[in-house]
């Protein structure tokens, strides 16, 4: 098997007083295999001298050494955590790790602006966090991305709206109303004002209008992962279920699924498909017909959107 099927890295993995493994930190994860010869017992100076006990929040933390087969399904809480920084480091794209049982090895945690904690500790312990300042900012499986990852020439408006495991590639930018889930993000400049679920791909130069959506898989879906071209954009309000290919424009507020009918016009003529027929075509127009209602959708010509280039700069 190839050494970049594998990742490896130095963590440190934050435990509540009940055993439970609340989360781990990779400051550097690195691909391929943990090198010969390095201890795992000796971890670099600048992270050991965080492995102490927060009475605070009843946790403890400690350095690890661990190296993950990308290509296994998870196998414990630190090896999610590895799995989850290589995407957000870049080090692998959405959909090219084997994440099969993920939610099995993140236990539910109370996240706090001093660090995570055991959901029942944070009922327990709430007038001395108070008292201290400590306030808990959500009750979730996954953190939030820049908890962890500082990834670089990106901007983030709102960091409670992209989840650890997201994967951004320098140029993009996520607006206040703009989401990104883990397995999920953009492999080009982008520009996010909209959703972007779990697997979903966006291509360089496109643009996920206020308030789109985009369906993922995780609550009934579907199996199609969704995937979005180069120079596309997904209008304000509008969705989609189907993939969209380079220079392809979707109308605002338009919701095309797999199993939307439309009327499909190119050189031939015009012909009712559903919208799986056109999944990951390039050059169309989709859009509803304002006097019957109908959508439709034609080729286009000529490229899609251009994005503000300073604004991505």
């Amino acid at each position: 098997m190839s050494e970049q099927r594998w990742v490896w890295g130095f963590g440190l993995a934050t435990t509540a007083e009940d055993g439970t493994v609340l989360d781990t930190w990779f400051p550097e994860p690195a691909a391929g295999r943990l090198p010969l010869g390095l201890d795992p017992a000796i971890a670099p100076a600048a992270l050991d001298q965080l492995a102490v006990v927060d009475e605070r929040r009843a946790v403890s933390a400690e350095t690890i050494a661990i190296e993950t087969d990308l290509d296994a399904a998870p196998s414990s809480t630190s090896d999610a955590y590895l799995r989850l920084h290589a995407l957000s480091h870049r080090l692998v794209r959405p959909n090219e790790v084997n994440l099969d049982g993920i939610f099995g090895f993140l236990p539910n945690v109370a996240w706090t602006t001093a660090g995570p904690m055991h959901p029942d500790d944070a009922t327990r312990l709430r007038p001395f966090l108070l008292r201290d300042g400590i306030q808990v900012q959500g009750l979730d499986k996954f953190p939030r991305l820049l908890d962890y990852v500082t990834p670089p020439g990106v901007r983030i408006a709102d960091a409670s709206r992209v989840r650890l495991g997201a994967y951004l590639s320098p140029g993009t930018t996520v607006m206040h109303e703009g989401f990104v889930n883990f397995n999920a993000g953009s492999l080009g400049a982008s520009m996010i004002e909209g959703r972007v679920s779990q697997g979903v791909v966006i291509g360089d130069g496109s643009d996920i209008g206020g308030g789109a959506s985009i369906m993922g898989t995780l609550s009934g879906g579907g199996t199609h992962r969704v995937s979005i071209g180069s120079r596309t954009l997904l209008g304000a309000n509008a969705g989609i279920g189907i993939s969209l290919g380079d220079d392809t424009i979707v109308e605002a507020g338009l919701y095309v699924t797999a199993g939307t009918k439309i009327a499909f016009t190119d050189d031939t003529g015009t012909s009712t498909v559903k919208g799986a027929d056109l999944s990951g075509r390039d050059g169309l127009l989709f859009r509803r017909n304002s006097l019957t209602g109908a959508v439709e959708a034609s080729v286009r010509s000529g490229h899609g959107v251009t994005l503000n280039e300073a604004l991505h700069a």
